[in-house]
């Protein structure tokens, strides 16, 4: 096998367990089947912009050139710090997209990764949100009807619950069963009242299982700056990173932009 394109984040299929695959032009990978196999990236020295499509030196951003990362709506604050969205009063970066991706239904939920954290995405991103972040579980908390008040609820949340994930400990597999309902519960009475609106009080539960065989004891991060070539044993998949025998991983999102052959 011999597969060309430029990377983006790898699209996911919620079955047991996940299915990933890789896009080109004409063609996909799905790299669900190459575990247990020897499987190696070259880097083609070019990385064009996952907005513009520019040719640039560097990715910012998880693959943008500088002028998109400082104009870009997909690489607005509000991207990372959802309470400071503007779409909902018609403002922003491009108020065509903020309108289209940012003023419509948004969802808090609560997600096992290395521990509880809160999150927000777009109801549309659900479950694929959360199998990016390498969570086993996740339930919804709140539906809002844009990202502006989605960030609000998990800005009141903060103070009682993590908004980060640990990914070195995510990749180690250093998982702790939690009653995620239990938490909603005490975690609503931390709302304003105006906010516990929009609490959701279904109370199912989505399970997710990654296609892993073997955890690493120790994370190495690979790089295609340091490391334009690699060819490791692929042992598993989870959220956006390549598990290797070695204990290396490959975070594929972050080199998004990328051109890479990838052979097995």
């Amino acid at each position: 096998m011999e597969f060309k394109c430029q990377l983006h984040k790898m699209n996911v299929n919620h079955g047991t367990p996940v299915k990933y695959t890789l896009k080109n032009d004409t063609s996909e990978l799905c790299l669900n089947d190459y575990i247990s196999q020897d499987i190696s990236f070259q880097f083609l020295n070019e990385i064009l912009c996952t907005s513009c499509g520019r040719k640039t030196s560097k990715s910012f951003f998880q693959g943008f050139c500088y002028p998109c990362f400082k104009n870009a709506p997909e690489a607005a604050e509000c991207i990372v710090n959802p309470e400071l969205c503007r779409a909902h009063l018609g403002e922003g970066r491009d108020v065509e997209w903020e309108v289209k991706n940012h003023n419509v239904p948004h969802t808090v939920y609560l997600s096992n990764t290395t521990g509880i954290k809160v999150g927000v995405t777009r109801n549309t991103q659900i479950p694929s949100r959360w199998i990016d972040q390498g969570a086993t579980e996740a339930l919804v908390l709140a539906e809002t009807p844009n990202r502006y008040l989605a960030g609000c609820i998990e800005v009141a949340l903060k103070a009682h619950i993590a908004d980060k994930t640990a990914w070195q400990r995510m990749l180690k597999l250093e998982h702790v069963p939690y009653d995620l309902n239990q938490r909603k519960q005490e975690l609503i009475a931390h709302l304003p009242d105006d906010l516990k609106n929009y609490v959701v009080q279904d109370e199912s539960t989505t399970k997710i299982r990654f296609p892993v065989t073997q955890y690493p004891e120790k994370v190495k991060s690979v790089s295609l700056d340091k490391e334009p070539y690699f060819c490791h044993t692929l042992v598993g998949i989870k959220g956006q990173y390549l598990i290797f025998d070695s204990g290396q991983v490959f975070n594929v999102r972050k080199h998004s932009g990328y051109s890479v052959v990838i052979s097995a």
